[in-house]
C-alpha cells in the first residue's frame, strides 16, 4: 500500500510517501522494496522568527502556499504520480485549528478525486510510531516518552493503538521550557536548539538546578519552576558568554536527568525494559546518550527515530496512516479535525473500526 502522508499541525509542512509493500499491519517491508519512498519538510522558522514564536494565522496561510508544491515535489522524488497512491493520511490533531484544516481539506479532496481511502492520524501517535520505521524496530509492549515543544508524556504501549497514559507535564512541556529559557537568556528563535548547542560549551556542575518532581512518587512532570530558577540565576550573574554557556549546561542537565529518572520509573511501573523516545527533544544528543545508557544498564534498549524524523514530518503520518488503513480504518468524506484529541481514544489496530470511529469530530 502506497500512502501519502500530510502533516500541517503547526509550523512545518511535511509530506511523505510510505510503501508498506509487505506484511499488513507492520512497518516491516520486503527486502529492497517499500519503506519510506520520499519525504520533504518545509519549516516556517524564518517566517515566525520576527515575532519570537508561531503566529497561527501566518502558519495557516503558509501551509496553503507550500502544501501543493511540496506534494508534487515528494511524488516526483518517489518516482510516482498521484494516480499511483492507494491512500492518503493526514494529521487531524492535536494542533492549530487553521493549520490542521489546510492539511485535512487538501487530503480529503485528493482522496476523493483519486477515489482512494483517507485516514485521520493523531499527531502524537505519529511521533510514537516513528522509531518503528528504523531497522530492528521495537515490538510492543514498551514505554514511550513523547517529548516535544507541546507535549511531554510517558505512555505504556500495550500494542499499536492501545495506549495508557502514565504521566504528563503539568505545565510547560520540555521543549517549551527549552524555548522559553533560551528566550529569557537572549538567544534567537527558535531557542531550544540554540540553547542545546550552547550547553555543549558549558561546564558541567558550574550551575546545578533542581530536578523537579523527582523527590516524590509519580510520573508527572513540571518544568515551570526550573525555568524560574534559571531566570534568577541569569539575572544574578555577570551575563558573560562563559556564564551563559554554564547556565545552559546546568539547565539541560536538569531536564535530561529529570526525564531519565521518570523514564526509569515508568519502565518499572510497566514491567518492561524497552523505551521508545520520539518528538523534537528526542534529537538532543545528551538525552539520547543518557537514556541509552540507562536502558542498557537494565538489560533493555532505547529506540529513537533518526534526527530528521524527530521534529514534525510527513513520514510519521504516512507510516501511521498506512498501518491504520491496512487495519481497515477509513474516514467518511467530511473534513474533520480535532485540535484537542486524547490519544487513549484511538481504536487498536486489531479492530477494523467503522468510518471515522475513534477519530476527530
Amino acid at each position: 500500500m502506497r500512502v501519502l502522508g500530510i502533516e500541517t499541525s503547526c509550523d512545518e509542512t511535511g509530506v511523505a510517501v510510505y510503501d508498506t509493500a509487505a506484511v499488513p499491519g507492520t512497518g516491516q517491508v520486503a527486502a529492497g522494496a517499500g519503506g519510506l519512498r520520499a519525504h520533504a519538510v518545509y519549516s516556517q522558522i524564518a517566517l515566525h522568527a520576527e515575532y519570537g514564536g508561531v503566529v497561527p494565522e501566518l502558519a495557516s496561510r503558509d501551509h496553503v502556499r507550500k502544501l501543493l508544491p511540496l506534494i508534487r515535489q515528494t511524488l516526483a522524488e518517489a518516482g510516482m504520480t498521484a494516480s499511483d497512491l492507494d491512500g492518503v493520511a493526514y494529521t487531524a490533531g492535536p494542533g492549530l485549528a487553521g493549520a490542521l484544516l489546510v492539511g485535512a481539506g487538501t487530503a480529503r479532496a485528493l482522496a476523493w478525486a483519486l477515489d482512494v481511502p483517507a485516514v485521520a492520524v493523531h499527531h502524537m501517535e505519529g511521533h510514537l510510531l516513528a522509531p518503528l520505521m528504523e531497522d530492528d524496530p521495537p515490538q510492543a509492549p514498551f514505554v514511550a516518552l513523547l517529548v516535544s515543544g507541546g507535549h511531554t508524556q510517558l505512555v505504556a504501549v500495550e500494542a499499536i493503538g492501545r495506549y495508557r497514559l502514565l504521566g504528563e507535564t503539568l505545565d510547560d512541556a520540555a521543549g517549551e521550557a527549552f524555548d522559553k529559557t533560551a528566550k529569557l537568556m537572549g538567544l534567537p528563535y527558535p531557542g531550544g536548539p540554540q540553547l542545546a548547542a550552547l550547553a555543549e560549551q558549558g561546564t558541567a556542575g558550574a550551575y546545578r538546578f533542581a530536578r523537579p518532581m523527582t523527590d516524590r512518587p509519580g510520573l508527572d512532570f513540571s518544568f515551570s519552576g526550573l525555568k524560574t530558577q534559571v531566570l534568577l540565576a541569569w539575572q544574578q550573574s555577570d551575563r558573560s558568554a562563559r556564564t551563559r554557556a554554564d547556565i545552559a549546561r546546568g539547565f539541560e542537565d536538569a531536564v535530561v536527568d529529570t526525564l531519565a529518572i521518570k523514564c526509569e520509573r515508568a519502565l518499572d511501573a510497566a514491567g518492561c525494559d524497552v523505551l521508545v523516545v520520539a518528538g523534537g527533544v528526542g534529537a538532543n544528543t545528551r538525552l539520547r546518550a543518557r537514556l541509552q545508557a540507562m536502558c542498557a544498564q537494565r538489560g533493555g534498549r532505547a529506540c529513537f527515530p533518526r534526527p530528521s524524523l524527530c521534529t514534525d514530518n510527513g513520514a510519521m503520518i504516512a507510516f501511521a496512516g498506512a498501518l491504520r488503513l491496512e487495519a481497515g480504518q477509513r474516514e467518511d468524506a467530511q473534513v474533520k479535525i480535532a485540535p484537542r484529541w486524547d490519544m487513549a481514544a484511538l481504536p487498536p489496530l486489531a479492530a477494523a473500526p467503522r468510518a471515522g470511529a475513534g477519530g476527530p469530530e
